[in-house]
């Protein structure tokens, strides 16, 4: 498995990143749904065998369970692997139990590194942005826990471009250590991050960590335009929870760019999977994807999409159909560009 470094510093993952939020889940269920422990360390064992050497997990992901799971399962690999988890939602009641606030981020990290039965963390990510509490105080705990040794790198993840810059801006005024990585949602048919946050994370260095890159499911190719999505999917429109993913994914845009992957995926031998996730992983600025999974060959199959070039021709052609319409300021951006710079020869 190809290893890339995480943004500008020395850390080295692999470009596949195993998702574990589905370890500890309850499998069939439909709002949780993952694996008991067995097919988790299965998983977690085939990952490793195959050169994977980068995990994400998250205090909440099945209420610590997967964090146990990981514990359990890391016993005497541990130091080969690089272990990222997340801080931000809640973890159990009262209200300081949840956020970024300084109590609430010691706490927590001490819960994880028991749970996880180690004695550091290697990218230690605020989950989401708190608005409630100062950036100052936030960055300023991860610092100490980086001084202490507990946490090798911080990171953050669903940080807009603004926020993300604003992060940065204090860790370098006050010394702190900085977010070296993002870790947002992106796919084929969900490329918005392409307008403010990822350059940003190219401007300032940043690594990108791109989790559900198959679009809940929606880039395997189970869903067919004009038919209702399968009952037992993340995507079925019978569960009122899943109404603001259905109208995010099941749209007329979404179907045309699931095509054009089909047929790519004949072209190129390849499962439909492969293709988005192989697309992915050729877009200039990513890391590393993260590819969960709720059994042995769901894994096996997304790790067919690692270690091979995507045809630089196959991926102008999904890049075109998939792109996002230019807005404003955008527009006015290329424009100036060209205005200004058109004497420019580009080296």
């Amino acid at each position: 498995m190809r290893i890339r470094l995480v943004g500008r510093t020395g850390l080295k993952v692999s470009e596949v990143c195993l998702g574990t939020m589905t370890f500890g889940g309850v499998p069939g269920k439909r709002g949780w749904p993952g694996c008991d422990e067995k097919e988790s360390l299965e998983i977690l064992s085939a990952y490793l065998d195959q050169g994977g050497n980068f995990i994400d997990t998250a205090d909440g992901y099945a209420d610590g369970r997967s964090e146990e799971i990981l514990g359990r399962g890391l016993k005497g690999r541990r130091d080969d692997v690089v272990l990222g988890t997340k801080v931000f939602f809640a973890a159990g009641s009262g209200a300081n139990r949840k956020g970024l606030s300084r109590k609430h981020i010691f706490e927590s990290i001490e819960a994880s590194l028991r749970r996880l039965q180690t004695d550091y963390i290697d990218l230690y990510q605020a989950h989401c942005f708190d608005s409630h509490t100062p950036l100052e105080e936030t960055l300023s705990a991860l610092d100490v826990l980086v001084k202490q040794g507990k946490v090798r790198y911080i990171g953050c993840s669903n940080f807009s471009g603004w926020q993300l810059s604003k992060a940065i801006g204090v860790s370098a005024l006050h010394g702190y250590a900085r977010f070296e990585s993002l870790q947002p949602r992106y796919s084929m048919v969900g490329r918005t991050i392409e307008r403010e946050i990822l350059p940003a994370c190219r401007a300032e260095g940043v690594g990108v960590i791109a989790y559900s890159p198959l679009a809940a499911g929606f880039l395997t190719g189970k869903y067919h335009s004009g038919e209702p999505a399968p009952a037992s999917s993340r995507l079925a429109e019978s569960e009122p929870a899943n109404r603001f993913w259905v109208e995010q994914h099941l749209t007329e845009r979404n179907f045309n760019i699931l095509c054009a992957v089909k047929a790519a995926s004949v072209r190129l031998e390849k499962t439909i999977s492969q293709i988005a996730l192989a697309w992915l992983l050729a877009m200039p600025g990513i890391t590393s994807v993260i590819m969960g999974a709720r059994h042995l060959a769901q894994l096996q199959e997304n790790l067919g999409a690692s270690g091979w070039d995507f045809p630089s021709e196959e991926w102008k052609k999904l890049d075109e159909v998939s792109a996002l319409p230019i807005e404003y300021p955008q527009d006015i951006h290329a424009f100036a560009d060209r205005l200004v710079h058109s004497d420019l020869t580009k080296p």
